[in-house]
């Protein structure tokens, strides 16, 4: 027991990292500052919002319960349609009807329109059902923002039009660092501010 805290620190350091070291590309692959891309970002969907249309969120595991959460908080507290795109019920019938890799995709084509954006997230980088909603969103008009880590060559890292990359192996540090740059995306388009104390 007397390690533990100094493994949280080195787990809470490792994290703050992996954060702070995060890549962005753009679908040439051309990086862009993390700083610039994240108020990019909340900037491009408070105007999908403005336009009429619909932040839809996909991801698999832990990364769908962080797309139910974004989709809740961008709707409640940001005030802009959201919707993740993971109802058990339509998961199920769409796995048993079509198979598993198309249970997003299927959703896309129904939900999408033209100006959506498609925020699709995988810790993998590598989930056929992640990569083909992307590619059904692009069919539909949608503009595509991706989060994913583990290896920098993972296909998802090259299919949106921003991409954020998380250079970590696990599963827990990847998903919690998806969540808290979505966050931040949310809180700083909302006006956070640094606590000055």
């Amino acid at each position: 027991m007397l390690g533990s805290s100094n493994l949280l620190g080195q787990y809470v350091s490792t994290l703050g990292r992996v954060l702070a070291s995060a890549c962005v590309t753009d679908r040439a692959g051309r990086e862009t500052a993390l700083a610039h891309a994240v108020q990019q970002l909340g900037y491009d969907m408070r105007q999908v919002h403005e336009r009429g249309n619909r932040l839809l969120f996909v991801g698999n595991g832990g990364s769908a319960g962080i797309c139910s959460h974004l989709a809740t908080d961008f709707s409640k507290n940001g005030g802009m349609r959201a919707l993740a795109l993971n109802d058990s019920a339509v998961l199920t019938c769409l796995g048993n009807d079509y198979g598993y890799e198309h249970v997003f995709a299927k959703q896309v084509e129904w939900h999408a329109g033209t100006g959506d954006m498609l925020v699709a997230i995988s810790s993998s980088g590598q989930s056929a059902n992640i990569l083909n909603a992307v590619e059904a969103g692009r069919t539909r008009g949608c503009h595509v923002i991706t989060l994913s880590g583990f290896r920098p060559e993972n296909p998802l890292r090259r299919m949106g039009d921003l991409n954020f990359y998380l250079a970590y192996h696990q599963y827990g540090i990847v998903e919690v660092g998806h969540l808290a740059l979505m966050h931040g995306v949310l809180d700083i388009q909302m006006g956070w501010q640094a606590d000055p104390r």
